[in-house]
């Protein structure tokens, strides 16, 4: 069996058969679930797992044109997470359109996310403004048992093509 192969009958899916004729098997793959969802440990581990499951139910879906910018997105929010709510983190990704997913993260800490001021060449701080800037929307949800910051993408608008020409690092983040 091919690489490939192995790798989209790994996928998540349903495998159903539909007969067997002379020796003859013959199988159907059903649509992918439209939600995954996966609780996280508080660990920088954490990330790489969800930035996966983000990228194999996008690839589930055919929609691998919202990996990069999901993938991002997800990184940033469990990150965010895992440094200042330290509690285990629940991910779910929903395919809510077409060519539109939803990317929620709920954590157990009640301090909502804030914007701060950062030096130019700070590597922290700008997690807001990524979301602001790629996502078509976002919001966070304050909960007695936490918080959950959801995040919607889509195959409808391309958040980068702002950028084209643009040095990133002057795009004033």
């Amino acid at each position: 069996m091919s690489d490939n192969r192995a790798r989209q009958l790994a996928a998540p899916c349903v495998i159903v058969l539909l007969r067997s004729v002379a020796g003859v098997i013959v199988f159907r793959r059903e649509a992918a679930p439209m939600t995954y969802e996966l609780t996280l440990a508080p660990t920088v581990d954490s990330v790489g797992v969800g930035r996966r499951l983000v990228s194999e139910a996008l690839a589930d879906w055919d929609l691998d044109a919202l990996s990069y910018t999901a993938t991002l997105l997800t990184s940033e929010v469990l990150t965010n997470s895992i440094l200042h709510a330290r509690t285990p983190i629940l991910l779910t990704v929903d395919r809510t359109g077409p060519g539109t997913v939803t990317i929620s993260v709920h954590d157990g800490s009640t301090l909502v996310p804030r914007r701060r001021r950062h030096a130019q060449d700070a590597t922290t701080g700008r997690g807001l403004e990524l979301l602001d800037r790629l996502s078509q929307s976002w919001r966070i949800q304050p909960e007695t048992n936490g918080k959950t910051l959801t995040f919607t993408v889509g195959t409808d608008i391309d958040p980068w093509a702002a950028y084209a020409g643009v040095d990133w690092m002057d795009a004033d983040l």
